[in-house]
């Protein structure tokens, strides 16, 4: 991939948080199922794209 290192690149995109509940098993139609561990896992296709510009080394800005 190109080295980014003094480019200036804004994104323009989304950015949300994923909350996951871990169970035993995916519930059948109507089936009520207890929880267990509770994640929040950020991501976001803009989100995603503005972090791998940073990694790359740019100067990244972030437009929701």
């Amino acid at each position: 991939m190109e080295n980014l290192r003094n480019h200036n690149i804004l994104v323009v995109g989304s950015s949300n948080t994923d909350m996951v509940i871990k169970t035993n098993h995916l519930p059948r139609p109507g089936e009520t199922v207890l929880g267990g561990t509770f994640f929040m896992n950020p991501g976001g296709k803009g989100a995603n794209q503005a972090v791998a510009v940073a990694r790359l080394g740019g100067w990244v800005s972030f437009i929701l």
